[in-house]
C-alpha cells in the first residue's frame, strides 16, 4: 500500500525526493496549504510533517484518522499537543540540534543591531538626509558590558561561545542540572532577578511552556536598568509584550530585539492576533519575522531530519527523534 505523506509547508526537492522512497508526498506549491484545503489533505495521511504555524490539536488529529507519525520540522513543540497524539497511536518527533547555530547566530545579529541603532541609521541614510558623519545614534557597545543569558541549552550555549570573543561579562541563570554543568566557565549564574539586574543586554533563549510562560512580566521589567535591552528569538510569550511596550514608552528600558512573537503561539488561545502598535512604532526596537533557523543550509537539512523520521515510523521503527511512546490498541 502506498503511504501518503502530508507536508503542510512548501519543501526544498530534495526532501520530496527523499520522502518518495516511502510513499506519495502531498505538498503545497504555494507557501503553505489554506485551512480548508489542510484539512481536505489530512484525510487518509499516513504520516504528515509539520512546522512552527501548524496547530496540532484534537481537529487536526480527527481529521487525519489513519495518521501514524507527525514529524516536526522544529525543535520547540509547544503547538503540538503531544499527549492527544500518544493517546491515538501517533508517533511525534522532532528536530533537535540543527537549529542551534542559526539561531544563535540571528540572535548575535539582534543584539548588534540594536545595540548600535543600525535600523534606525539605515533608515537615516535612505531618507537622503545623510550628509556625512554627525554626532548622533550612539549606543551600547558589547565589549565591557554584562550580558545575561537566560536559559543554557544548546541555545544558550551557542550563545556564550559566540560572546566569549567580544570580551563582556556573561551571567546565565537556569535551573536545569545539565544545563548548569554544561556552562561554561567564562560564564557566573545568577538567579533570575540578580541577572536582570546586572545585565546590560539579556537575552533569552529557553523554551516556552507553564513555567516560563510571561517569565518577563511588568514586575520583572522594571527590575532592568533604564538603558538595558532585552533579545527574544526564542518564543514570543516568554515575555509580556503589552508590558515590553510599556516599559519603552516609559524608559524602564532601553530597547526590544525579537525574532519570535505572542501571536505565534498558537496554543494559547488568549493570544495578542497582532503585534501592539506601540511596539512596532518604537524606534528603539529591531524585529525579525521569525528567520532563526533561515538559512538554506539549515532548513533543508532539517527537512530531510524531519523526512527521516516518518521513514522510520512508515517502516515500523521507532523514529529517531521521536518524543512519545504512543499508546496502541
Amino acid at each position: 500500500m502506498m503511504h501518503k505523506i502530508l507536508v503542510t509547508h512548501r519543501i526544498f526537492p530534495e526532501t520530496a525526493t527523499r520522502l518518495n522512497a516511502a510513499g506519495e508526498v502531498h505538498a503545497p506549491l504555494a507557501e503553505r496549504f489554506a485551512k480548508d484545503e489542510l484539512t481536505a489533505q489530512l484525510a487518509g495521511a499516513s504520516a504528515a510533517m509539520v512546522f512552527m504555524p501548524d496547530l496540532v490539536d484534537d481537529g487536526f488529529i480527527e481529521a487525519a484518522p489513519k495518521l501514524n507519525v507527525i514529524a516536526a520540522a522544529l525543535k520547540g513543540y509547544d503547538n503540538i499537543d503531544v499527549e492527544a497524539c500518544t493517546a491515538r497511536g501517533i508517533w511525534v518527533s522532532i528536530v533537535p540540534d540543527l537549529l542551534t547555530a542559526p539561531t544563535a547566530e540571528l540572535a548575535m545579529g539582534l543584539l548588534i543591531g540594536l545595540a548600535r541603532h543600525i535600523r534606525a541609521a539605515d533608515l537615516y541614510v535612505r531618507s537622503g538626509d545623510f550628509r556625512g558623519w554627525t554626532p548622533r545614534f550612539y549606543g551600547l557597545q558589547i565589549e565591557n558590558s554584562t550580558v545575561g543569558i537566560i536559559g543554557m541549552g544548546a541555545v544558550g550555549r551557542a550563545v556564550a561561545a559566540r560572546l566569549s570573543g567580544f570580551d563582556c561579562r556573561i551571567l546565565y541563570c537556569d535551573e536545569t542540572p545539565a544545563s548548569v554543568a554544561a556552562a561554561a566557565p567564562y560564564c557566573e549564574r545568577r538567579s533570575l532577578e540578580p541577572l536582570l539586574a546586572e545585565s546590560d543586554m539579556v537575552v533569552l533563549c529557553l523554551p516556552l511552556d507553564e513555567g516560563s510562560f510571561h517569565l518577563l512580566n511588568a514586575e520583572r521589567l522594571r527590575l532592568m536598568q533604564p538603558h538595558a535591552l532585552l533579545i527574544n528569538p526564542a518564543r514570543g510569550s516568554l515575555v509580556d509584550e503589552a508590558a515590553v511596550a510599556d516599559a519603552l514608552a516609559n524608559g524602564r528600558i532601553g530597547g526590544y530585539a525579537a525574532d519570535t512573537f505572542e501571536l505565534e503561539d498558537l496554543a494559547h488561545s488568549d493570544r495578542p492576533r497582532v503585534i501592539a502598535p506601540e511596539l512596532l512604532a518604537h524606534p528603539n526596537t529591531l524585529f525579525g519575522a521569525h528567520i532563526g533557523s533561515a538559512t538554506i543550509l539549515a532548513r533543508r537539512a532539517i527537512e530531510l531530519r524531519a523526512g527521516e523520521n516518518i521513514i522510520d515510523a512508515l517502516a515500523g521503527r521507532r523514529p529517531r527523534d521521536a518524543i512519545n511512546q504512543p499508546q496502541v490498541g
